[in-house]
């Protein structure tokens, strides 16, 4: 049986930007570059693109390429995401 996956956090989200990157930046324990636009943490827009990709995967997160664009950081990315996760279990 698969194993469930983990509530999506900044953390989460940072592992899976990291692994569909393979570089940026750590968010350290607090999440501190949660704010921080994706190109100063050093991912470009492929990466960030991927990291949609792995969310829907996943999470079943559908988000348009406009959306993931327009998110701009890790922590708008990842509201946006928990927004679709509590509309489709609503």
């Amino acid at each position: 049986m698969p194993q469930p996956l983990p509530e999506l956090t900044i953390e989460v989200l940072a592992q899976i930007l990291n692994e569909s990157a393979g570089e940026g930046e750590d968010p350290g324990p607090d999440g501190g570059f949660a704010d921080v636009p994706f190109s100063d943490l050093g991912y470009d827009s492929l990466a960030v693109l991927e990291t949609a990709g792995r969310l829907r995967r996943d999470y079943g997160v559908h988000l348009t390429d406009d959306e993931v664009s327009e998110a701009g950081t890790p922590q708008s990315l990842l509201d946006l995401a928990r927004r679709r996760i509590s509309a489709s279990a609503s």
